[in-house]
Parts: structure tokens; sequence; C-alpha cells
């Protein structure tokens, strides 16, 4: 919840931290109902190189769980041996995120999933590839004949598994969610301040709502950009131009560098943009207006923003059958 005009110091905070409680259940889709065999069937998916056109590329790749399920670099190495246009978003806390990607094209993640296995730049495969080397994998048939019975490998199903372990990946407790649970110890001083400015004069809080701190929605926030994002899918919205998805804040000292094309190499640099303003332009969002923070009030809200970060992540890699 923004609350602009307020001061920091005047917050209520015991009812403003009730808006980023975390959920107690994953939400997936009734035609999809979670199940540890599927999840764990669409983990060896996102992990298997097989599923690419080389067999040299998974999921993983793009979205490697040591950096928040992206990578630490500006754009990944597609099938094309060069940087990828755009960064791969994460996919943690994905079943919270609808629509997906930078642009929102996705509605789904199932919708998702198919677009980097059959990008020719991305995974640059075809699924009656996949399908029939999968169908060639004892292990694999036999779990695909198990949890879709009378249907098998097929493309949908791949999807479905793979969409079901997406929806799995959700970031551990932080700091942040303890001092919300009433652990007044577990954030400083200086990320509490940090909070109060996010919700008030820093004005972040007009996009980084909810638990997972986005309203997934679009913004053009002023990078200077000759991407259109949204407005390839909203050609007649004058604010879809150069406007991007909110992404959550969740886990943030492992995603760096940030923005969608990895413009900014640490939260140091993407908060010093956004005390800028960005680029005056008629797309740029009315939320984004030029900031001017003290030199602890920016420590602050960086200490907030750290305090976002569970405090263990652990991912076992899956054994992929041979």
């Amino acid at each position: 919840m923004y609350l602009p005009g307020i001061q920091a110091a005047d917050l209520d905070l015991s009812a403003l931290k009730q808006q980023y409680r975390r959920p107690t259940t994953i939400p997936f889709p009734e035609r999809t109902p979670y199940s540890p065999q599927l999840a764990t069937l669409g983990k060896m998916l996102f992990f298997d190189p097989r599923l690419s056109g080389a067999q040299n590329l998974s999921c993983a790749s793009c979205h490697n769980p040591s950096f928040g399920y992206e990578v630490p670099v500006k754009g990944a190495i597609g099938a094309a041996n060069t940087p990828l246009a755009r960064k791969a978003p994460t996919v943690l806390n994905a079943a919270w995120t609808a629509p997906l990607f930078w642009d929102g094209r996705a509605k789904t993640l199932e919708e998702q999933a198919a677009g980097p296995i059959t990008a020719d730049v991305e995974m640059n495969a075809q699924f009656p590839e996949i399908v029939a080397r999968l169908k060639g994998i004892p292990e694999y048939k036999t779990w695909f004949d198990r949890l879709f019975p009378g249907r098998g490998v097929t493309k949908d199903n791949l999807l479905t598994a793979i969409a079901t372990y997406e929806r799995t990946v959700v970031t551990g407790w932080a700091p942040f969610d303890r001092w919300v649970e009433g652990d007044a110890q577990a954030i400083s001083a200086s990320a509490a301040n940090g909070f109060r400015l996010f919700n008030s004069k820093a004005g972040c809080a007009g996009c980084h709502t909810g638990w997972n701190f986005t309203d997934n929605k679009f913004h053009d926030i002023g990078i200077p950009t000759e991407d259109v994002g949204r407005a390839k899918i909203e050609p007649s919205n004058p604010l879809a131009r150069h406007a991007f998805k909110t992404p959550g804040l969740r886990n943030l000292t492992y995603r760096a560098p940030f923005g969608h094309k990895g413009q900014f190499a640490d939260l140091d640099a993407i908060l010093a943009f956004y005390e800028t303003g960005g680029v005056e332009r008629p797309s740029r969002s009315p939320l984004m207006r030029p900031l001017s923070l003290s030199t602890s009030e920016r420590a602050d809200l960086l200490a907030f923003l750290r305090a976002l970060t569970a405090e263990k992540t652990e991912t076992a890699l899956p054994n992929l059958p041979n």
C-alpha cells in the first residue's frame, strides 16, 4: 500500500505489516492439483538439457537456483551462442506471478514454459522431437504413464509437469517475514525505517505491493531503451510503450544485475536510478518522479530490501533418468 504524502514516522506499522504477510498455501489450478510425484517429474524436466535442440541447455540454464532462479549476467546465453535480448525473469514465487515474461505475453506457467523451449535463440527445440526423445527413456515413460494414464508423454503433459514444479519454487522465510509475524528484533532499526520509507516518501509500494512485492502490472519507469516492452501486446495503450512487468523483490541479494536487460549492476545502482525519476516521456508512469533521499534514508532502504532475502535457501538437484 503506497501512502503518498504520509511521513514515514507517521505510519501505523502494525496495520501496514499485514499487507505483506506470507500466504500459507500455494495456489494450484483446479485442473492440475499438486502432487509430489508430478512436481518431482517437473523438476527433472526443468533441469534436463534433453529438452533443448542440441541437448545442451535446460530451463535452469537461464533460471539458476544459485542466482535466485535467474543468471548473474545481463542476458543469458541461448542456442545461438549470443546473449538474449532480455534478462530472464526469476521463477521464484511464480505461482503468484501472472501474466508472465517482462511483457506479459504468457497468461499461465504452462504457456510460459513452451516459449523458451521452442524459441530458436533460446533452447531451439521442437516438441515432437522432445516427446520422442522422452518416450525413449524408460523411467520418464513410466512416470508419464503413471501420472497421465492413457496419455503418457505429450507436449501438454510435459508443460503441466514443469509448471507444477515451478509453482513449488517459493522463497523461504526472510528476516522481514519474522518481523511481520511479531519478532521485533528480526530486522534492524535501519531496515524498519526503510520499510516505512518504502511505503511513503520513496514511493516504492506504488508498484511493489503484497507479500511478493509486485502488482503484476506493467510500468514504464523511464529506463533508456529501444525495447517497446508491453506495447507489443497492447499497441493502442500509450502507457504500454517501454513498460515492463513489475518484478517481485524477494531474494534480491542473489539476483543482480537488475532491470529488463540487466542495466543495473546492483541495488545501489538501481536505487540511484529511481532517484532520478527516469527519462521523461509520454509513456513514463505517473508514479515515477525524481526523489531526494538523504544518505541515511538510502542506507535504510537498502537495509530493508536486503531483509527480504531468505535466511536459508537450498535446492537439491534431481537425479536425471538415463
